[in-house]
């Protein structure tokens, strides 16, 4: 008898198991059902998506949550980098930090889309999790980005406002600094990090889109000739004033070494010894979006104009 009670008890457990599994199912099925997102077809760099039409929880794995953010779109992951930036606080306060590597992680957070650079790493994967964008650095240039996440997101219109907004307030802060130090002088833009200095072309974030782009300001020869083609040059302190314009944009980090300030070969540097180096938190220039772009602006505006 023992031998049959077990199976038999077993069977019965099992058997009202699966009935309610079978209606939990059922019911999860028709919750997802009732409030299955409308899809719509991107037509992404690498082929078409699938994607939400109105996303509401976003992962971006790189350089771009600027972009998304001020689209008023939501952003439930982010790379340390972004999350690090005081400029995005407010719109990745409740953002998890994540990278390309956690995907457990990003499965838990329950994306709807995920964005990210060509580059990134585990991409076939991250498609199993959320339809995934990615972008190529640099292959649009800076506006056209925002105006292609904008058609990703469903908010093209509110992009190419802002596109056509900041081209011509940056065309006028262009002609109201150059009115006032000049039309031939020359910014130059520089960043100290990892022990190395660097200088950059037009394109490099750090506010050279704003500032050679939108502005329309002249960089140093040196500067066309060795970092215009790359987006950027590695220099040493001693050969920096080779690069300096007339005016120097500083994108500085309190965690770099910036000792070479404190060197002769700088501090005769014309530009400093002018007062023409003006500086900025490196951690809110790193990117090219609107939030980041309508900060730099503003901060050149006051540094060149004093309002």
């Amino acid at each position: 008898m023992k031998k049959w009670l077990v199976p038999l008890s077993l069977v019965f457990v099992l058997l009202i198991s699966a009935c309610s599994s079978g209606n939990t199912d059922k019911d999860k099925n028709s919750t997802s059902s009732d409030n299955k997102e409308e899809m719509v077809t991107y037509q992404s760099e690498s082929g078409s998506v699938k994607v939400p039409k109105n996303p509401k929880r976003v992962v971006v794995l790189s350089s771009f949550a600027g972009n998304l953010a001020s689209l008023d779109v939501n952003i439930v992951g982010v790379d340390s980098w972004a999350k690090d930036n005081p400029r995005y606080n407010k719109y990745l306060k409740d953002a998890e930090v994540v990278s390309e590597d956690d995907l457990e992680k990003i499965i838990e957070l329950n994306p709807d889309l995920i964005v990210g650079l060509s580059t990134t790493k585990n991409i076939d994967k991250l498609k199993d999790i959320a339809p995934t964008v990615t972008y190529t650095w640099g292959k649009l240039d800076y506006l056209e980005q925002q105006i292609e996440i904008g058609k990703l997101v469903g908010k093209e219109d509110e992009a190419q406002k802002w596109v056509d907004d900041f081209k011509n307030r940056a065309q006028q802060a262009g002609k109201d600094v150059k009115a006032k130090i000049g039309e031939d002088a020359t910014v130059s833009v520089i960043e100290s990090a990892n022990k190395e200095l660097y200088v950059f072309g037009d394109n490099w974030a750090r506010g050279t889109e704003v500032l050679y782009q939108g502005m329309g300001l002249k960089m140093p020869e040196k500067v066309k000739q060795d970092a215009l083609k790359e987006g950027y040059r590695s220099v040493s302190a001693e050969v920096l004033p080779q690069y300096a314009g007339d005016y120097i944009i500083f994108s500085k980090s309190s965690e770099a070494d910036n000792s070479f300030q404190q060197t002769e070969t700088y501090k005769n540097i014309p530009a400093v010894k002018n007062g023409h180096v003006f500086e900025m938190d490196a951690k809110e220039a790193y990117f090219s979006d609107p939030i980041t772009l309508d900060y730099q602006l503003d901060f050149f505006k006051k540094s060149f104009l004093g309002k």
